[in-house]
């Protein structure tokens, strides 16, 4: 297909992660200190307020325009796709047409210019647990015998998490202290987590919520999902592997959770999208509220997930931080139609803002697994840093950097930007 030039030039370098095609959402702070909302093209960002206030959204419902003029996003997610569908192609065509640039280049304004912000008012937000070969190489450290549990394959697995400790990229993440209970102690002892970890993951933002007691059914699941953003959930795995038990995850992974400030729409995503994970010929098909023939033949993305590691040694010799996997998210095993489906199956209202996550993305191969619990194997097999550094978990001053990005011949790269948080040491505990 034939590429769209944007007159915004640096939205054409093929090495940028917001081409025309892209146009992620987000919500920024100028140096003024006003706030409010806006898309990334090249190196900018279009000022979505200042483009209604010169007129160039007049076409469009007014509810649109008015959505446009927030401080978050959650205005223009309860609208639903149909918003998506119609904003979209306007920015496309102002950013592309040059008749438009002198009414529309005040808006624009550098991406280095401003501060990046939560993209939405998060009320709520849960983590799955979706992929298997994740849930498996887990299972595997903790009960040897019987790695993935019988109804992992029925049910998509998931946990409430803490919306209030979620944290935007280059936010620097604290240390946590906790309860842990070492192998040969006969009691626990509180203090900071030895074992911090990151989880590669991808969030997907709600739009259009449903009422309670009212669910959403998978042909519909689609059309209630805004866009994705890249999401590190942080664990403290000492803290988890005792608390775990009998209730699952609590405050071993809600004292921080950080994620990209931008968000991409199901619409950019489009010419990635791949059928679902093919599940071998002795898997249980899913039960019929969460099978559908369109979502298994393009459930999948192909989007690919990459963790970079630099530590304070490194930034201290300036050196590049250095890759520790890729993954992709075409290897989990439940689609986010499925995991929105099965939220809502029992009534659970969703509302415009929440935000579901993925759960650790991992994939068979050993480079493509996204936590150091599974690169290390509980830290029994050290990773080699290239600088003669090892880690089994991460260490104060490390800095975790998530980056994705989707590639198709015929289409333009478009990406995520980045997840970035730098391990700041524990408070006194």
């Amino acid at each position: 297909m034939a590429v769209t030039r944007s007159w915004v030039e640096s939205a054409n370098d093929s090495r940028t992660d917001f081409p025309l095609e892209n146009l992620p959402f987000g919500v920024f702070r100028r140096s003024c200190g006003f706030v409010t909302s806006g898309v990334a093209i090249g190196d900018q960002i279009l000022d979505l307020r200042a483009t209604v206030a010169n007129g160039s959204l007049d076409t469009l419902d007014p509810q649109i325009s008015r959505s446009c003029e927030n401080d978050s996003l959650n205005a223009l997610m309860a609208l639903g796709r149909e918003a998506v569908d119609a904003l979209r192609p306007r920015l496309m065509d102002l950013l592309s047409d040059r008749s438009s640039r002198a009414r529309v280049e005040p808006a624009l304004i550098q991406q280095s210019a401003v501060e990046m912000l939560l993209p939405a008012r998060i009320g709520d937000y849960t983590d799955f647990y979706a992929s298997i070969y994740h849930a498996t190489n887990v299972g595997s450290l903790f009960r040897p015998d019987n790695p993935l549990l019988p109804n992992y394959k029925y049910v998509p697995i998931g946990y409430h998490g803490r919306a209030s400790s979620m944290a935007v990229s280059g936010t620097e993440i604290q240390r946590p202290c906790g309860q842990t209970k070492a192998a040969d102690a006969e009691e626990p002892s509180f203090g900071p987590t030895r074992s911090l970890d990151y989880e590669l993951e991808v969030g997907f933002f709600v739009g259009r919520g449903n009422a309670q007691g009212r669910s959403v059914p998978i042909s519909e699941a689609e059309s209630h999902i805004f866009g994705l953003c890249l999401v590190n959930d942080w664990s403290a795995r000492d803290i988890q592997a005792w608390e775990y038990q009998p209730l699952g995850p609590f405050l071993a992974k809600n004292f921080a959770t950080t994620i990209s400030p931008w968000v991409l729409t199901l619409d950019a995503l489009e010419p990635f999208r791949v059928p679902a994970f093919k599940r071998v010929t002795d898997d249980p098909n899913p039960l019929p509220y969460l099978n559908a023939e369109e979502d298994r033949a393009r459930g999948g993305i192909d989007l690919k997930l990459e963790v970079w590691l630099k530590t304070k040694q490194m930034r201290a010799e300036n050196s590049a931080p250095v890759r520790l996997s890729q993954g992709n998210l075409r290897d989990l095993y439940w689609t986010l139609a499925q995991m929105l489906t099965h939220h809502t199956s029992n009534g659970c209202n969703l509302h415009p803002g929440d935000l579901l996550a993925s759960g650790t993305v991992s994939g068979a191969a050993r480079d493509s697994l996204g936590c150091l619990l599974e690169i290390t194997r509980r830290g029994a097999e050290p990773l080699q840093v290239p600088n003669g550094e090892t880690r089994k978990f991460l260490e104060d001053g490390d800095e975790v950097i998530l980056r994705g990005y989707c590639e198709r011949e015929g289409h333009p790269r478009i990406g995520f930007g980045e997840c970035r948080g730098i391990v700041r040491p524990a408070q006194s505990c």
